[in-house]
């Protein structure tokens, strides 16, 4: 787990005891996500959103009962995602959240779970991405650790 204030990029890893194709079905499917999320900030999302590719757009509603559009950004089939969230139809704010998978020899999966607000300049939105630490992200890849070695 790291932190680094000067460029407010936040991350967790760890390894899985799962294959990486499986893991990233659990990221890349937003109606799944609720499940594993260590923030306790998303209630649900509506079946049928897989991502498949940059430029995708899925919908979230969060525990405070906004919806967001998340911005498909950065996509590698089976080994990254990551995806800008915003209001639905406003710009993104500019914070990032990035899933790393890199498959292992006895075939399990370094998963590395990264929040990025380094673009982030909304003052409102600020206090929120300051407690978005390495604990909470480390949450969720241990949720998602559960959930894939449960199966």
């Amino acid at each position: 787990m790291s932190t680094s204030d000067d460029t407010r990029i936040v991350s967790a890893s760890r390894d899985i005891a799962a294959p990486a194709d499986l893991l990233f079905d659990l990221i890349a499917d937003p109606a799944r996500q609720p499940e594993w999320d260590g923030n306790d900030n998303l209630t649900e999302a509506a079946p049928g959103q897989r991502v498949r590719a940059v430029g995708d757009v899925f919908t979230m509603t969060l525990t405070n009962s906004q919806v967001r559009e998340n911005h498909i950004t950065e996509f590698d089939e089976g080994r990254l995602i990551a995806w800008k969230p915003s209001p639905i139809g406003e710009p993104a704010p500019g914070h990032l959240w990035r899933w790393e998978l890199a498959p292992l020899a006895d075939g399990a999966t370094r998963v590395t779970h990264t929040y990025d607000w380094t673009q982030l300049h909304d003052e409102q939105r600020l206090p929120r991405a300051r407690a978005t630490t390495a604990d909470r992200l480390a949450a969720s890849v241990d949720r998602l650790a559960a959930r894939a070695e449960d199966r």
